[in-house]
């Protein structure tokens, strides 16, 4: 085997391995669409005055499976009270996972 042989392989094995690694990877939605997502399925039953996300997602496990979420939160002012709520959201499908006061 010569020298030209291994260095095709290698670079064949090298483009092969980019390719899979780029189609099996798992794309998380920026933090800002999460919010917008959330803040969209919310303003049905609540008018949303103010909102806050953590930019980098974490590990959270709930019912033996885990995510990789966003944390943030909430504020609702109706009838002259203001109300918190924090939100927990999938970070690759925008799901709403928990949502409590």
């Amino acid at each position: 085997m010569n020298t030209k042989n291994i260095l095709i392989g290698v670079g064949l094995g090298v483009a092969l391995g980019i390719l899979v690694k780029q189609f099996t990877k798992k794309d998380e939605i920026s933090p800002e669409k999460a919010l917008k997502t959330v803040k969209e399925n919310v303003q049905d039953h609540l008018p949303v005055n103010g909102s806050w996300i953590h930019m980098t997602p974490e590990t959270y496990k709930k019912d033996d499976l885990e995510y990789k979420v966003y944390r943030g939160g909430l504020s609702s002012t109706n009838q002259g009270e203001t109300r918190q709520l924090d939100f927990i959201v999938d970070a690759e499908t925008g799901t709403i996972l928990e949502l409590s006061s």
